[in-house]
């Protein structure tokens, strides 16, 4: 961080997110004078969120302009804001410096002794959760930001405040093309795959990463990531004979993932309650960065085994009598997806999805892959559905409709369209049948995991499959 002679006051814009409250809640713990505003709390929604920030003495106002005064000196903002918003547009008018989200959490991690930015199109927020898990376990006093929290951990994200001149470790986000802008101690690169944008735009953004770190890691499966770490002389892991710490998978389901990382002279058993090749990646990972942060190579194997996961990256909602489990999941891009799916397709005969894209412009630029993902993911007995895409506000091109993606796909996959949340459960339960696992997927909308619940209420009887509230 750079150095103040004085407490400052921030403003949060869009400070219910999952990568912004962490944020918020850490310039609080650090003596600075914090206030934001979110669309969704003017909607009445993250209420959970909005009540611990008040607890911690964050100041939370309307999104319409009259909370940014002269008194604000830092004006964060998500990516999800518009440049035309009535708070960006007082700032700019005040005159108030503008900070987008990736450039605090890069100044953060950059001051961090050290600091570690975990870096790639997927994964990052189970890899960073399991390490904020191995340190609070280990009594290391860190300051770790994450997009998503523990389970056990309650919502808005994953945040552990330690000493400013303490460890670090962070979340860094690819999606707006800051990943530059991090200049880490220690860095993770764990894959690369068209999100957000082509793979020619990315691999130039993550060698520019690659070239900051001053220690590089990168798993060795990711073609791409193996090839910066040629390229930059990097630490790998992952599952390959040559990786410096190669990881034999053992088992990756149906209800935990088994394998042998050997990291120097040391085998390390890594049994963790997710199942999944991905999870199993994604605590090599983690194992790894411990490792390079102190932690004793057994212990950290130790408590990977007990971590409780990170929220609706495949936390399992319930299971009903009938056998028919509920999964809710974050997936929001084709090779999410392919996890998610083929994760949930080891445990079970069939799969009953739903899928709802987080936004009007992810869901043009996905729409080709996943017209040719989806019908050779899916077996024949799997049920589709797609819900309305997410809308969150704002001033975005609404020109494309979950319909037309429903349309995309052969008729043979019989895929669904549900017009809204009420229809995707209504559907949901009509499907389900004993054994089946019942898979929600998406990103951004906070009522996805109420989604999820209430489908598993219906389905175990808990209570009548009427219309949401």
């Amino acid at each position: 961080m750079p150095a103040r002679a004085r407490p400052l006051r921030y403003h949060f814009s869009g400070i219910a997110g999952a990568g912004m409250n962490p944020l918020a809640q850490l310039m609080r713990a650090r003596g600075h004078a914090v206030q934001g505003s979110d669309r969704a709390l003017d909607q009445g929604k993250s209420r959970e969120i909005a009540a611990r920030l008040r607890e911690l003495g964050v100041e939370l106002a309307p999104q319409d302009g009259r909370a940014v005064t002269s008194a604000v000196d830092r004006f964060v903002y998500s990516s999800a804001v518009e440049a035309d918003t009535p708070e960006m547009r007082a700032a700019r008018t005040l005159g108030v410096e503008t900070v987008p989200r990736p450039a605090l959490l890069a100044e953060v991690v950059n001051a961090g002794r050290p600091g570690v930015a975990v870096a790639g199109t997927s994964g990052k927020s189970t890899i960073v959760g399991m390490v904020a898990w191995l340190l609070r376990e280990s009594g290391v006093a860190a300051t770790v930001i994450g997009g998503a929290p523990l389970a056990d951990g309650g919502t808005g994200g994953c945040f552990l405040a330690g000493p400013v001149d303490g460890p670090v470790v962070v979340e860094a986000c690819e999606s707006d093309g800051t990943l530059v802008g991090y200049r880490p101690t220690i860095g993770v690169v764990h894959n690369i795959s068209r999100d957000h944008a082509e793979l020619t735009s990315l691999r130039l953004q993550f060698a520019r990463f690659a070239a900051n770190c001053r220690r590089l890691l990168a798993n060795a499966r990711c073609p791409e990531a193996a090839a910066l770490a040629r390229q930059f002389k990097a630490f790998t892991y992952g599952v390959a004979a040559d990786a410096d710490a190669p990881l034999q998978v053992l088992s990756v389901g149906p209800a935990r993932a088994c394998g042998i990382l050997t990291h120097g002279e040391t085998a390390l058993t890594l049994d963790v309650p997710q199942p999944g090749l991905h999870n199993l990646e994604n605590a090599a990972a983690a194992a790894v960065i411990a490792i390079e942060l102190g932690l004793e190579p057994r212990a950290v194997a130790a408590r990977l085994g007990r971590f409780p996961g990170v929220a609706r990256r495949f936390e399992v909602v319930g299971t009903t009598a009938a056998g028919i489990r509920v999964v809710d999941d974050y997936a929001h891009n084709a090779e999410k997806l392919r996890a998610a799916v083929t994760t949930a397709q080891a445990g079970a005969p069939r799969v009953v999805a739903i899928f709802q894209p987080h936004g009007f412009g992810p869901a043009r630029f996905l729409r080709p892959e996943l017209r040719e993902l989806l019908p050779r993911l899916l077996r024949p007995a799997d049920r589709f559905c797609y819900a309305e895409i997410f809308y969150a506000g704002g001033t975005v091109a609404r020109d494309i409709t979950s319909r037309a993606l429903a349309a995309d796909l052969p008729a043979a996959l019989e895929c669904a369209y549900a017009a809204d949340h009420w229809a995707a459960r209504r559907w949901a339960v009509a499907q389900a049948r004993p054994g089946d696992t019942v898979l929600v997927m998406g990103a951004r909308d906070p009522d996805l995991p109420r989604l999820a619940r209430s489908i598993f209420d219906s389905l175990a009887g808990l209570v009548a499959p009427a219309p949401l509230a």
